[in-house]
């Protein structure tokens, strides 16, 4: 039985190959900033209103019709997750810990569109599962090389 274990595959486009061995460490950093960067806008949506969002007192009344009571302390805490903390995750500050409490949201909002089925066109969870999925990949690996985690000698 031939062990395949340690064979590397052969490029298709061999000429590419060296662009792909210069972009691959770029690929954490890539998924971290714009994990962190898309999530931005829906923070602000819920504490400023902002991009077409409800603000605090909405997104409160939102929460609290799905079961959220308090819903302002959710929504002023899931508002300072998305926000602050997608800058955080942007430029790898604590970023396994804000990683975790981005999956912990995620798995809890995957739970509260199960109902409306997979896709997010429709409510779904096709949407918080990604994100969640996201954050994962980021728990895993840390902020990287390219992080202020790394900057300030730690690692969360």
């Amino acid at each position: 039985m031939t062990d395949f274990s340690h064979n590397k595959p052969r490029a298709i486009i061999p000429a590419l190959e060296p662009l792909w061995n210069v972009l691959e460490p770029l690929s954490p950093v890539i998924i971290r900033v714009t994990t962190g960067l898309l999530m931005v806008p829906h923070g602000a949506q819920k504490l400023f209103g902002a991009f077409g969002g409800y603000g605090l007192e909405g997104t409160a009344g939102w929460l609290e019709s799905i079961g959220f009571v308090p819903g302002f302390a959710f929504a002023l805490m899931i508002g300072l997750l998305e926000f602050v903390g997608g800058l955080m995750l942007t430029v790898g500050l604590l970023t396994r810990p804000v990683a975790a409490a981005v999956l912990v949201f995620m798995a809890i909002a995957v739970s509260t569109h199960l109902p409306a089925g997979y896709f997010w066109n429709e409510g779904g969870f096709e949407m918080p599962l990604m994100w969640g999925l996201l954050a994962l990949s980021v728990l895993i690996r840390g902020g990287g090389k390219f992080s202020v985690d790394r900057k300030i000698g730690y690692a969360f």
